[in-house]
């Protein structure tokens, strides 16, 4: 599979409470609209907790300062269904109306996309 990580900075203007509202009870739904025309497998959203303890941590590795108000993680099963197939305008429409709703929250800038590939280490979960 093939996922898409998008970490997340809140625009300056947005409070914290407002933006991960925001993020989780309209954006969370507007991209599960959109999921069939965009052929993607699986949505979540990992919003930061405790910054304290996050800070606390990042304070152990040399030079590093930065935090982000979470995680955005896509799945396809394919590079080729991430990238093409479908309704060519279904997948254009989802492409602005989400890069819209976006931008009432997200602090593009300070935020980042990239695509990867899993390779699981281990899962105790299971």
């Amino acid at each position: 599979m093939v996922k898409l990580v998008y970490v997340i900075r809140k625009r300056a203007d947005v409070s914290e409470k407002d933006f991960h509202e925001y993020w989780l009870k309209k954006h969370g739904p507007l991209v599960r609209g959109f999921a069939k025309s965009m052929r993607a497998k699986k949505y979540v959203q990992s919003h930061t907790v405790s910054e304290d303890a996050g800070k606390g941590i990042r304070d152990t590795r040399p030079g590093m300062k930065e935090t982000y108000d979470g995680i955005t993680e896509v799945w396809w099963d394919t590079l080729e269904d991430f990238g093409g197939g479908g309704a060519v305008q279904a997948r254009a429409e989802a492409a602005r109306a989400l890069l819209e709703d976006e931008s009432k929250f997200i602090d593009f800038e300070h935020s980042s996309i990239f695509l990867t590939e899993e390779h699981e280490i281990f899962d105790y979960t299971k």
